[in-house]
């Protein structure tokens, strides 16, 4: 089962150093799931051959512009490449409206059904539930409202013995039942447990993607065990005051993070302009949490698999 995710964007605030603002892409089983749309996220699709066709979901944190403001742009090219299939949006409920104005002004009307999910920011909630993932958002500490979103993938049905059912010629209409855990009596009456014929699936695994926020334990709890964490790690830790002051956290901070929610992984991003290298940064949070890697633009991270 593929469950990654891949970078399109790592900075914060404006794009410098070929660096790009904020934007992700989850592939869970070959659905795509975007996760914040900065601008510039239309071209870094294209660049890492990202379709945007395959796209039914998008997911908004808050409504700086280094998060969102290639959505719109986003939309409209989906419209002029014939899209039809439905496109659903979650994000704060002001974004409808952006979207709404962006569109009546420059009098386009989008050909395909296009759904808004407004998002609470004082309260973890449940916003998708299909085959997949179960998506909840993350509550987070921010200078606006703003949600992290926790993808949590769904248990798998148990995996057939292939050798085991084909020798004892078991009819393939019996498969679903037997892959959800049921025995299996042949003609001759020999009853086979459900262990014998299958094994269990992979344990699920869960991606926590952690947008602008100060350092607060409240969200740490729901967080807890995630097999791969994104954090946002702004600065270095002896800008522990401008941190404070915007509501974002340091490398040192996300390294704390991690540790303390006993996460497998740790991807830091949302780098501030003022670094051009990104060493010092990754060297903080590893001092910490050793399991650290910086998000790198066009880089792809499997979730529930060691990133080093």
């Amino acid at each position: 089962m593929k469950f990654e995710v891949t970078i399109l964007g790592s900075s914060s605030a404006t794009p410098i150093f070929n660096r790009n603002p904020t934007a992700q892409v989850l592939n869970l089983n070959e659905r795509l799931y975007l996760i914040d749309c900065s601008e510039g996220t239309q071209l870094q699709m294209l660049r890492f051959e990202i379709k945007a066709s395959r796209i039914d979901y998008i997911f908004i944190s808050h409504l700086h512009g280094d998060h969102y403001l290639g959505l719109v742009g986003l939309l409209s090219s989906m419209h002029l490449n014939g899209r039809t299939r439905p496109l659903k949006i979650f994000g704060p409920p002001a974004l409808k409206e952006i979207v709404d104005i962006q569109f009546k002004y420059s009098e386009t009307v989008i050909q395909y059904p296009l759904e808004f999910v407004a998002t609470d920011g004082t309260k973890a909630e449940v916003i998708l539930d299909n085959q997949d993932v179960v998506v909840e958002t993350i509550p987070l500490d921010h200078r606006i409202a703003t949600t992290g979103f926790l993808f949590k993938q769904k248990k798998r049905l148990r995996k057939l013995i292939k050798a085991k059912v084909e020798s004892l010629e078991i009819p393939v209409d019996l498969y679903p039942t037997l892959k959800k855990g049921a025995p299996y009596t042949a003609p001759d009456g020999t009853v086979y447990a459900n262990n014998e014929l299958t094994v269990d699936s992979e344990r699920p695994k869960c991606y926590a993607y952690c947008s602008d926020t100060l350092y607060n334990e409240q969200y740490f709890d729901q967080i807890r065990h995630a097999d791969l964490l994104y954090h946002e790690a702004t600065f270095l830790h002896n800008m522990l005051d401008r941190a404070n002051k915007t509501h974002h956290t340091t490398a040192w901070q996300a390294g704390q993070v991690a540790i303390k929610t006993e996460a497998k992984s740790l991807l830091i991003g949302h780098f501030s302009a003022r670094y051009k290298s990104l060493n010092e940064l990754l060297d903080e949070a590893k001092s910490v949490f050793p399991e650290t890697e910086l998000a790198i633009e066009g880089k792809t991270y499997p979730v529930g698999h060691d990133l080093i």
